[in-house]
């Protein structure tokens, strides 16, 4: 009876950890993402994060205004200065938190050059990302709408 109880025992853990770790996978903020303006309401781009070894990037994969699409980071320092916005990573070194959010990385505002931290949050079954860049107790949130 007690080797039943140990079999049933793990059985029941292993189902909590694979149930566990595919509500992680369906919460992930792996994917395309429509960035909207916080004090405008307006569409801004399309932003992909992809993960490679449980680390986070996000690149700007299309511009929405037409006429920014050739736009420069002239803000920007080092390497991305003056480079194109489009194509541009934004999102760096980004990892899991284990609370269903994901931190300790950075994001980049291409409009004024500045880098803040970073923390990504899954919301609504993942179909919006709160974006939360900060600095110190300053900081600032965008809500993402999931593309794909």
């Amino acid at each position: 009876m007690k080797n039943f109880n140990k079999l049933t025992l793990l059985s029941t853990l292993a189902a909590a950890l694979f149930i566990s770790h595919s509500a992680h996978a369906n919460m992930s903020p792996v994917g395309l993402w429509k960035t909207i303006n916080e004090d405008t309401k307006e569409a801004k781009s399309y932003v992909r994060i992809t993960e490679q070894d449980g680390v986070l990037t996000g690149k700007i994969e299309t511009i929405l205004n037409k006429n920014k699409q050739d736009a420069l980071c002239s803000e920007c320092g080092g390497d991305k200065k003056n480079q194109p916005m489009l194509g541009m990573t934004i999102i760096e070194n980004v990892t899991y938190a284990g609370d269903g959010s994901w931190e300790d990385g950075e994001i980049l505002d291409p409009n004024n050059g500045k880098t803040y931290s970073v923390r990504l949050t899954p919301q609504q079954n993942g179909e919006k990302l709160e974006v939360r860049g900060y600095v110190g107790f300053f900081y600032r949130n965008q809500y993402w709408l999931k593309v794909e």
